[in-house]
């Protein structure tokens, strides 16, 4: 067992704090890396990803395999919770425009590396297990390749021929997605620009939110981003106010209770730090009435207790504003009229179960490619050994309501933000009387997708691209 996983598996065990910032601390810097190539170089949306990411780490741990390589699932999930974040159209904007630039590209200069940013990681994903893990520990993890050997149970020499394999099949990925980028320049690339130093202070601030977000079960961070991809497309300008103003409530919600529970963790924090020093002032007193020799014992013991009636008001002031703030929360959730606010919640709890839904099965279906040639299955029962074991048990979505839409290679999708690869058979009803259907695209993320009267014609004409062979 690495030293990661010994620190991964302490927290899952004991709930060490410590053990899970020193993790935080060690990964920052390749989560954060990674969201910031895939969400354009966005810094606040590339915190929010690793943040979201830490936190699904924080709740996750006691579930993750024990011989799991945990560079390689932080890599893999900062790559879903990355596109949930994408807006298709900018997106597709960006992707176009960098597909005619691409084949332009001359070796080692670094505005033509910058260029390859948006398809590494999307390329990085769809290697092999092991090529994927040499590359991350080597280049990602920074990792000699005595180290390399290690992990992958083979010699340093071994490693360092499966780290060059590994390279070459990733230079034929992004060569086949427009890049004409030499291998020698690659390797480059991934020694020199795959990692940058995350902003001074994510990691605490991570480490703290996402303590907090596994002890209260809240996932406050992860339900925003899932709330922005669900409302992220929109059909008509009615439906689109509609479903601004019932989104923007709850995320109100969420920001006003995340900030009330971090204010409760710090006052209990101080409460718990102050009733510690009143204890011990008070056994100090004791036993400096106790001895009675020194001459000034009358003077130290008054002092010691005029300390502890101070320490005595400040613990019942902090008990008074924890009181106080978890008495404030009531109106800021009836704030909206109770039967509103509870179809609106219903709502988006059926959301963000069609998303999660979604994506699950959109993961099952690359893992089978993986292992049959990139191809995609012709069918969920071919898919169905990939699909993580609690996905039919949380939902009562069931694959019968979706259809595949496209069956083939993964590598003859050039732009998989844009083509569809599963989507619910048929719009479910909304409770302001319009219509929502799910979609899952070939990069791994989930849509849901508005309309006020049912009718998706004009927006998958917009919207799903397939390959030539396809269409």
């Amino acid at each position: 067992m690495t030293d990661s996983q010994t620190l991964l598996s302490l927290y899952a065990r004991t709930g060490s704090e410590s053990a899970f910032r020193e993790l935080v601390s060690r990964y920052v810097d390749l989560v954060y890396s990674t969201a910031f190539r895939l969400v354009g170089g966005d810094v606040q949306s590339a915190q929010d990803v690793a943040q979201t990411v830490f936190v699904a780490l924080a709740r996750k741990a006691g579930t993750l395999p024990a011989n799991m390589m945990l560079g390689g699932w932080l890599h893999q999930h900062t790559r879903f919770t990355a596109a949930k974040l994408m807006r298709t159209e900018r997106r597709r904007q960006v992707r176009e425009r960098q597909a005619a630039e691409m084949n332009a590209i001359e070796d080692h200069s670094e505005q033509n590396l910058a260029q390859v940013a948006p398809v590494l990681d999307e390329a990085i994903g769809q290697l092999e297990a092991e090529d994927r893990t040499a590359i991350l520990l080597r280049f990602f993890e920074r990792k000699d390749f005595h180290a390399v050997g290690d992990a992958l149970g083979s010699s340093e020499d071994a490693a360092r021929k499966r780290v060059t394999r590994a390279v070459e099949k990733l230079h034929g990925l992004l060569k086949i997605r427009g890049v004409s980028l030499s291998a020698a320049a690659l390797g480059t690339l991934l020694a020199t620009e795959t990692i940058q130093a995350a902003p001074t202070g994510l990691a605490a601030s991570v480490a703290g939110t996402a303590l907090a977000g596994a002890a209260s079960g809240a996932g406050f961070t992860a339900t925003l981003i899932k709330l922005a991809t669900m409302t992220k497309v929109q059909v008509g300008v009615l439906g689109a106010l509609v479903l601004a103003g019932a989104t923007a409530s709850v995320v109100i919600q969420h920001q006003a209770q995340a900030a009330l529970q971090a204010q409760d963790a710090s006052l209990r924090r101080q409460a718990a730090e102050l009733a510690q020093q009143q204890a011990e002032n008070e056994r100090l007193a004791v036993l400096t009435q106790a001895s009675g020799s020194p001459i000034n014992t009358l003077d130290d013991l008054m002092r010691l207790r005029s300390e502890v009636q101070s320490l005595r008001q400040q613990t019942n002031s902090l008990a008074a504003r924890l009181n106080a703030d978890q008495s404030a929360r009531a109106p800021q959730v009836s704030s909206a009229p109770r039967s509103l606010l509870a179809m609106r919640e219903e709502q988006r709890n059926l959301g963000i179960a069609l998303l999660n839904y979604t994506k699950r099965w959109l993961l099952a279906f690359h893992l089978f490619a993986q292992k049959n040639g990139d191809e995609f299955p012709t069918s969920f029962e071919q898919a169905q050994p990939f699909l993580p074991e609690d996905t039919l048990g949380e939902t009562n979505l069931a694959s019968g309501q979706f259809e595949i839409v496209y069956r083939g290679p993964v590598t003859n999708v050039t732009s998989p933000a844009l083509v569809v690869v599963l989507r619910q058979k048929q719009p479910a009803r909304r409770f302001d009387g319009g219509w929502y259907r799910g979609y899952g695209f070939a990069d791994g993320h989930s849509e849901v997708a508005y309309s006020p009267d049912g009718d998706y014609q004009a927006w998958e004409k917009r919207h799903i691209f397939l390959p030539p062979q396809d269409r």
